[in-house]
């Protein structure tokens, strides 16, 4: 239930993301949860959910990460699972040493035509 509700909630997340201005992104996920009108409970683990269906989605199409455009409300980073899945499909490298510029790297490539 919890993945098709993440695969529902995905292509509503991808269509935000891509119309919003470059000078609004990166986005919060509690910011993403708003404007796609979620109520609690759940609504970050939710958004999360669908991040992780479009990351999927992404590297599947060999389209930059559309994900890496939602981050933390404490900082400019995405959450852990973020990293976590984009390592495991092969889009950031294994060392976290290396993620944060593998991240930063990945952002750019989706604001300038990534979705």
């Amino acid at each position: 239930m919890e993945s098709q509700a993440a695969t529902d909630l995905a292509p509503r997340l991808r269509a935000l993301l891509e119309g919003l201005p470059e000078a609004q992104l990166p986005i919060t996920y509690r910011q993403a949860a708003e404007a796609l009108g979620l109520s609690p409970p759940r609504t970050i683990q939710r958004v999360a959910l669908a991040l992780e269906a479009l990351m999927r989605e992404d590297v599947a199409a060999g389209r930059p990460l559309i994900a890496a455009l939602v981050v933390s409300r404490r900082g400019e980073l995405p959450r852990a699972g973020f990293f976590e899945l984009a390592v495991e499909l092969g889009r950031l490298p294994a060392a976290p040493a290396e993620h944060v510029e593998a991240y930063r790297r990945e952002r750019e490539k989706a604001l300038n035509g990534g979705g």
